[in-house]
Order: C-alpha cells, then sequence, then structure tokens
C-alpha cells in the first residue's frame, strides 16, 4: 500500500485551490479517433468513461495484472505494479470531486497506441494536456507513460510532487516491450527521428504529405505545409531537446499512426505521427516539459518559428 502518495498530495492542494469543473456528466468534447483502429477508440472511451466516473473497480479492469508500468514521465512517478496503481487511484479518486479526465485525439491501435487527453484541474490542482504511449496485450494496459508540458500548471505543487532529479527514474520499462507497433508506424518513426536526429533532411521530404501540420505543445508552435515545416526543423533541431544527439526509445502505434517516446538534451518527451494511405505524416505533434528549458533557450526556440 502507497502512503503519502505524489497523487495524495497533488489530490488536497487541488481540493483547495481550483473551482469545480461546469461540465456535464458526459465528456466535454469527442476524442478525435479518425488515425485509430475502432477496437482501440471504444477501449480508450470506455476507459475514460470509468475513470471521469472515479470507478476504481471500473477502471483497473482494463489494465493487466501483469502491468509493467504506469508513469508520469514529467514528474518522475513510476507505479510499477497493477496494485500500486490501484492503490493510488483508490486513495485519490474520491477526492477528485466533479472533475473528469477525457480523450481528445487517439492514434494507433489494437496493440499500442498513442492517446492525447485531459486531466481536468479538480485531479491535480491544475489542467493537464497529455500525450500518453500506451501498450496492450490480450486487450489489457500492459504499460503507460504520459508526457506533458507543465510550464502552465501552478508552480508550488509542481515543485511539492516532482521527484527531484537525484532521484527521478530513467527507465520507464520500454524494454520490456518489443514489436508492438505496426511496421508502417515503425518505419515512418525511425525515418522522422533519423532525420530530425541528425540533421539529414534529404528524405525528410518523402515521409510528410504536401499539407502536414506540425505542432510543438511546449513552445505552443504550430508549422502547416511539408516545405515550411522541413524548414522549420532545419532551423530548430540543433537547440531542441528532440533533436539533434536524441535517442528514439519506443515506438507505438498501428497503420495509421502512433508515435515514439525519446530522450533529449536532460529530458525525456514524445513526438505522435498521424499517417495517410501512403504512409506519410499528416500530423506530426511533439511534447514535453518545457520547463525544463532555460529561459534564453525557450525565447530562441520561440523565435525560430519565424520564417527567415
Amino acid at each position: 500500500m502507497i502512503k503519502s502518495s505524489p497523487f495524495s498530495t497533488i489530490a488536497a492542494l487541488s481540493f483547495l485551490l481550483v473551482p469545480t469543473f461546469a461540465g456535464s456528466a458526459a465528456f466535454p468534447t469527442k476524442a478525435d479517433t479518425v488515425a485509430a483502429a475502432p477496437e482501440t477508440a471504444r477501449l480508450f472511451n470506455a476507459y475514460f468513461d470509468a475513470k471521469s466516473r472515479h470507478d476504481v473497480e471500473a477502471t483497473m479492469g482494463f489494465f493487466s495484472p501483469q502491468l509493467l508500468t504506469y508513469t508520469d514521465a514529467v514528474l518522475g512517478w513510476p507505479l510499477d505494479s497493477y496494485d500500486s496503481l490501484k492503490s493510488v487511484f483508490a486513495e485519490a479518486m474520491p477526492k477528485w470531486g466533479s472533475g473528469k479526465s477525457y480523450p481528445v485525439r487517439v492514434i494507433g491501435g489494437p496493440n499500442s497506441a498513442i492517446v492525447a487527453f485531459v486531466d481536468t484541474p479538480e485531479l491535480f490542482g491544475g489542467e493537464i494536456r497529455l500525450i500518453g504511449a500506451v501498450d496492450f496485450k490480450d486487450g489489457k494496459i500492459i504499460r503507460w507513460v504520459d508526457y506533458w508540458d507543465s510550464t502552465g500548471f501552478p508552480t508550488d505543487i509542481y515543485r511539492a510532487v516532482r521527484t527531484p532529479e537525484a532521484k527521478f527514474p530513467t527507465d520507464f520499462k520500454e524494454s520490456g516491450i518489443r514489436n508492438n507497433a505496426s511496421p508502417e508506424i515503425g518505419k515512418a518513426a525511425a525515418g522522422y527521428h533519423a532525420a530530425v536526429s541528425s540533421g539529414d533532411f534529404g528524405h525528410l521530404a518523402d515521409l510528410l504529405s504536401y499539407d502536414v501540420v506540425y505542432e510543438d505543445e511546449a513552445l505552443r508552435t504550430r508549422v502547416v505545409g511539408r516545405d515550411a515545416v522541413t524548414r522549420y526543423l532545419g532551423r530548430i533541431v540543433k537547440s531542441a531537446p528532440f533533436g539533434a544527439g536524441s535517442t528514439l526509445l519506443h515506438v507505438v502505434g498501428g497503420k495509421a499512426g502512433g508515435g515514439f517516446e525519446w530522450r533529449g538534451k536532460e529530458m525525456r518527451g514524445i513526438t505522435a505521427i498521424e499517417l495517410n494511405s501512403d504512409a506519410k505524416a499528416t500530423r506530426i505533434t511533439t511534447t514535453y516539459d518545457g520547463r525544463l528549458l532555460s529561459a534564453d533557450l525557450r525565447k530562441r526556440l520561440v523565435s525560430l518559428s519565424a520564417e527567415e
């Protein structure tokens, strides 16, 4: 049994700091599932319904008893067993009030997927917009790792619950799962990462659709079009945490897309990729903890969104 977990600390603080959520019992928005396997879209919709009803038993029914990990990669919280995760939910959910957790985009499946979702402020003290890498086995979740940008999250809560740097975990069990993504997303992720990590864009255009949309959630940047995205990445990869020298860690997803976790300069992050019928990227979204960027580096990276 976990005692005085970071989840319970946040739940206690959030009860005092935030107003109640004004949404109805249903999700405030309908998830974009155009790039998801139907069964994966149904699974996530049912999972978040149970989580938003704060039903511990129903929520845990989606996880395998052989759970490898449920990890918040930004705060450094690995929950490496089914019982650990259940005890945390059992402690935290009764304190969530009218708070909700709901999906906004699902990519991939059926063996692994990307899910973008929102936790409303009641859950952890501030709104969190996350991208999770999720692996399944026999229809149950065996690994889930969340990434998000904490720059808009309350600083006092962040400092109180983030694992100290000296004890911050580095192993999120990615080595325990192999070949759980489709060949299409595996090839796309490897090709894209090879380009941005090396700065060699000779074949990048071959991986992108003509109207590809690129988004960096930590920098609040959006670039549209293959040529514009290629030029933008050329300007930014030498300094961005996902760029030069970064390592590809784990790929998830199906024929229509997915994404990959990466390790870069002093942090980990995730990049989601949607694919068209020709296996070219139509949308690329990356996120990481922008709070870890120095003020000068953040300004420089944001300024590089402008065309020269």
